[in-house]
């Protein structure tokens, strides 16, 4: 199996693990009417938390900043040959697609990629990469130390394959995109293995 496959291998079998651990307690639960049956419900479980990082501007970047926004948090890096552009991809043009159809509603979703990979990701790169995509694309990086107690907080593990002899390397890392309400606390998966459309048709049942 190669890397990419087993990309989407470990993605999905963390999903389906994720929809029976969390099945449990959606029913009791209050907020918006949930998702649709492609989506993955992940309210009442403690995925996020505060950091600070550095923006692809230099600026710094706190979870408390999006106080008041829904945010749609990917977590990759500049330098992967597939998984992280198709998923940014298809979430910036699912995203799009919302704010055509609502405008004031996709206003307050603020969309976010942090780099697991600080040693290469610095911010010219970062900002190289997310300026491929949605233009309100947020992208984070941050020192070693951060990032990891960031990826933590977040559920995101990412092992770092072997150095080849160009200096390049893969990493093998959780590929989600979260939704998170306008408080910080987790929503759902949104399902960017169907498409733009189908991460459209999850946030017109999350976003109110």
């Amino acid at each position: 199996m190669n890397l990419s496959a087993m990309f989407h291998f470990t993605r999905t079998v963390t999903a389906v693990c994720a929809a029976f651990a969390l099945a449990s307690c959606g029913s009791s639960l209050s907020g918006p009417v949930g998702p649709s049956p492609d989506g993955v419900d992940l309210r009442g479980s403690t995925i996020g938390g505060d950091f600070t990082l550095t923006s692809s501007t230099g600026s710094e970047v706190s979870w408390s900043d999006f106080k008041g926004q829904y945010r749609l948090v990917y977590f990759g890096f500049a330098y992967c040959p597939d998984v992280c552009p198709t998923d940014v991809a298809r979430f910036s043009q699912g995203l799009g697609e919302f704010e055509k159809k609502h405008p004031e509603l996709g206003a307050k979703v603020q969309p976010i990629f942090i780099t697991i990979d600080p040693e290469r990701d610095d911010q010219p790169t970062v900002a190289s990469f997310i300026g491929n995509f949605h233009p309100r694309l947020l992208g984070l990086t941050g020192s070693p130390e951060a990032i990891a107690e960031t990826a933590k907080k977040f559920s995101v593990t990412a092992a770092k394959g072997e150095v080849n002899e160009s200096g390049s390397y893969d990493i093998e890392h959780t590929a989600f995109t979260y939704l998170f309400d306008p408080e910080g606390k987790p929503l759902g998966i949104i399902p960017t293995d169907k498409g733009p459309e189908g991460v459209t048709a999850e946030l017109e049942q999350w976003v109110r």
